[in-house]
């Protein structure tokens, strides 16, 4: 397996992105080693209600994200890795998608205060919604996308890294009992906006990119190239985000505290991938418009490969040691995350295989509309089914129609790439 990562960087026009693979792996690494030293301290504090409260304000701050995002981390990355020679049209992209970006953002919190106001399961703790929609403020700010479509995620590693020290140590300086829950969102929002006005500043500088006035068509052109990408976030998160939320409307904090362990742990497990798939995604959209199409499916077939084993490998061992992850990090008191994580344990091999036959292979190739199709009917299968799990089986049910929906998703982008001739498995046609 070694061997095979060793010959896919062994060439001069790997070695970028091998180089952005380990800047994003070292982002990755603190981003969730990090949290394991927090979260277990955060739930002992906080307990289970008031932590569960935390996490669900972040699952409604998070479709704010989504919005704000627009598909840009994909749609502007991918035109960036074709013209990132050009400092003229990089500095239109930048400044056209910076106000798009900022718009939405008024536009986020001018919803979120109508939420707040009018809708008392929310009202009643208006402030902890409000104070964490300064991580979306943060979010926008940092470009992310644009330092992936230029190809120096060193930039996101370094700056992201900074941004989870400060929570880290912020934690455990300013937080000590239950009382202090609120100090939690104020922290998180700090910490992004540290990071967002770091990341300007670096994008300004180091790129030389010159802020213009964006023109009406750019701002067509943008809207239109991130909505089908947009339509495909906003399936996802109706399966991943949702979850979270969903469970917490029809049921409580403290199922919802239960629930976010496990899906946190997951999902941290899950994130050991993003390294691979943020550094190669510009360098197959790239490639794609270079070279012949079997060269480039050859290239994903071993990534599919490589995929598989670590996806199998990750699932099987949180499958077996989910009682102790559990026991050892958070403690009896959260017992009940064990079987949710057993549940969940199926969607570090399910996401590996996904992120290549979806971001890396049907956006590369340009097949958005069926992309987007897949994962929306795999979002309306997710709420569909959560619902009805979540009155059966609650926290429960809602982590098996998670598991279900990244199947159905993962063999349904499978089976629409061999269709159309792309053969991630079976024999190549000469």
């Amino acid at each position: 397996m070694f061997s095979r990562l060793k010959n896919l960087f062994k060439r001069t026009e790997y070695t970028k992105v091998f180089e952005n693979i380990l800047s994003l792996t070292g982002l990755q690494f603190a981003s969730y080693i990090l949290p394991l030293i927090t979260l277990p301290y955060l739930t002992y504090i906080l307990g289970p209600d008031k932590f569960g409260l935390t996490q669900y304000a972040m699952s409604l701050i998070l479709y704010f994200q989504m919005f704000t995002d627009y598909g840009f981390n994909l749609s502007a990355t991918r035109e960036l890795a074709i013209i990132r020679e050009d400092n003229t049209k990089v500095s239109e992209i930048f400044s056209t998608v910076m106000l798009i970006k900022i718009c939405l953002t008024v536009l986020s919190l001018i919803i979120l205060l109508a939420i707040c106001s009018f809708i008392p399961r929310f009202a009643s703790d208006a402030e902890v919604y409000l104070l964490t929609f300064g991580m979306v403020i943060g979010y926008v700010l940092f470009p992310t996308w644009l330092f992936q479509g230029l190809e120096y995620m060193r930039y996101t590693s370094i700056l992201n890294i900074i941004g989870k020290i400060i929570f880290t140590v912020f934690i455990f300086v300013f937080v000590h009992n239950t009382s202090d829950y609120l100090l939690v969102p104020i922290i998180n929002s700090f910490g992004y906006l540290v990071v967002g006005i770091l990341g300007i500043y670096v994008a300004l500088t180091r790129f030389d990119i010159k802020l213009i006035k964006p023109s009406l068509e750019n701002i067509k052109h943008h809207l239109r190239a991130g909505w089908h990408v947009f339509l495909s976030t906003i399936a996802m998160n109706m399966y991943t985000t949702t979850n979270t939320f969903l469970l917490g409307l029809l049921t409580n904090n403290t199922l919802v505290g239960y629930y976010s362990i496990a899906e946190k742990i997951t999902v941290a497990v899950n994130g050991l991938f993003t390294p691979v798939s943020q550094a190669l995604f510009p360098f197959i959209s790239r490639n794609v418009s270079e070279k012949d199409e079997k060269t480039n499916i050859l290239f994903i077939r071993k990534l599919t490969k490589l995929a598989a084993i670590l996806g199998l490998v990750f699932s099987i061992g949180l499958f077996v040691f989910a009682d102790t992850i559990i026991l050892i990090l958070f403690g009896a008191e959260y017992q009940s995350s064990i079987i949710i994580l057993r549940i969940l344990s199926v969607l570090p091999f399910m996401v590996s295989l996904s992120n290549i036959f979806g971001i890396q292979t049907m956006l590369t190739f340009n097949y958005n509309k069926a992309f987007s199709r897949i994962v929306l009917l795999g979002g309306i299968l997710d709420i569909t089914l959560g619902i009805i799990l979540i009155i059966l089986l609650k926290d429960v049910g809602i982590a098996i129609s998670f598991a279900i929906t990244e199947t159905f998703i993962t063999t349904a982008m499978l089976l629409f790439l061999q269709n159309k001739g792309i053969k991630i498995l079976g024999k190549l046609e000469n």
